[in-house]
């Protein structure tokens, strides 16, 4: 089964969209199709399933979990879709199971910049345009674009440590974005042009493309990303606080911490919260299906309409000490061969990777955002490399494709982002 078949997506001006297709200012209906590599319907070889298995539970009991969704596909090979561990601690709750939807943190980035760049395509904004024509109250900003933004080059700082505690604390505070990117505003600058990560502008980003529009953020997504790649399960929730989905729902957690570390045993439940926490940062919600079908169809970047800019054409390094195979532009990184992001949110850490040529797809969450998003990250690349030797199914020829980087090495990795785990002092 292919992670995504052909859809027919219809273009409209923004006043179309919040007006109806009934009245006047809609564009001619666009046809939009997008051709997924054929994927196997089969299973990976057992071996490697065992192998996998044992790399998820080791990122579970690391990071505090109790539970994970991974998808992997493998199109000349076969796939592993699975729901692993429980939603609560000793097997209470019930078992994970891979309809659950859940926060994707930091893919929202990747998603935020696909409006970008389809209001770009379509000549909305233009990408070098400056942030403060969009965005009013911004001091400081006049020598960054909107492409800036996307691509992190701003030089503006995070809102996060700032604000991290407070996410916990009152999951049911309602954010106004402006007012959270602030916090990352107010951070030391960095030299424009140079890789820094910063929530702070993908919130602005958000602002921005509302203000260009004339539309919500989460109807920009819904246009520009969901509807037109047949996610029903994903989207940009508003500010109610609410669970991931009105169906079926993975749990998210976070540990308190004590003396030495953290009570492992006692998770706080954060399911409910207001999205506006994340907002076009990492606000959005997904199924792992959803997130497969995404993230595999962003690296080919099927989406866009012109050919150029090349959104990944030109990345950075995210640090000097970090590996030349690994960069950032476009609101994602480049891993190797592969595509994709990954990132945390109150309850959850979530990685997603795609190579574009092969349609190789990695995408896992974890329920539990204590560990930041250093143990999805090596997780989803531990699991990348292990199943990127997946042989070729009867029939089909596997790929000359290979990643600079072992399964040893982000077990190890895995292993190393974790977190101390200690009994709470007896009363």
């Amino acid at each position: 089964m292919q992670l995504l078949s052909s859809r027919r997506w219809r273009a409209v001006t923004a006043g179309a969209v919040v007006l109806g297709l009934a009245l006047t200012g809609c564009a001619a209906e666009e046809s939009f199709s997008y051709e997924a590599p054929a994927q196997v319907d089969g299973a990976l070889p057992d071996d490697m399933v065992t192998q996998m298995t044992d790399a998820v539970n080791n990122a579970i009991a690391v990071s505090g979990s109790t539970g994970a969704v991974v998808g992997v596909w493998a199109p000349w090979s076969g796939q592993w879709v699975t729901g692993v561990g429980t939603q609560e601690p000793n097997g209470e709750g019930g078992a994970v199971d891979t309809d659950m939807a859940f926060r994707i943190g930091d893919v929202t980035r990747l998603m935020t910049c696909d409006v970008l760049y389809a209001l770009a395509d379509e000549g909305t904004v233009e990408l070098d345009a400056p942030v403060p024509d969009y965005v009013s109250g911004v001091a400081d900003l006049e020598g960054v674009t909107l492409l800036d933004l996307c691509n992190g080059t701003a030089g503006i700082g995070s809102s996060e440590p700032r604000v991290s505690a407070e996410w916990l604390n009152t999951p049911e505070r309602k954010w106004v974005p402006l007012e959270l990117a602030g916090y990352g505003l107010a951070a030391a600058r960095t030299p424009v042009g140079t890789y820094r990560e910063s929530d702070a502008g993908y919130l602005l980003l958000g602002l921005a493309l509302e203000r260009a529009s004339g539309l919500s953020a989460s109807e920009l997504i819904s246009t520009y990303v969901t509807q037109p790649l047949g996610l029903s399960s994903t989207s940009l929730p508003g500010q109610e606080p609410a669970a991931p989905s009105s169906g079926a729902v993975l749990n998210g957690h976070y540990l308190t911490p004590v003396e030495g570390g953290y009570n492992c045993a006692a998770p706080v439940d954060i399911t409910t919260m207001s999205s506006s926490s994340g907002f076009t940062d990492s606000g959005a919600v997904s199924t792992i299906e959803d997130l497969g079908r995404y993230v595999q169809a962003e690296a080919s970047q099927a989406l866009r309409t012109e050919e150029e800019p090349a959104r990944f054409g030109t990345p950075l390094p995210i640090s000097a000490e970090a590996p030349s195979w690994y960069q950032a532009t476009g609101g994602g990184y480049l891993v190797g061969s592969m595509i994709g992001q990954h990132g945390w949110t109150p309850g959850y850490a979530t990685a997603a990777y795609s190579d574009p040529q092969s349609g190789f797809t990695v995408a896992v969450v974890l329920n539990n955002s204590t560990a930041g998003a250093g143990v999805v990250q090596s997780l989803a690349w531990e699991l990348a490399a292990i199943a990127s030797k997946a042989p070729a199914a009867e029939g089909q020829t596997a790929p000359e494709f290979g990643l600079p980087f072992t399964a040893e090495q982000y077990h190890q990795a895995v292993i190393d982002s974790g977190l101390a785990c200690v009994a709470p002092p007896a009363e």
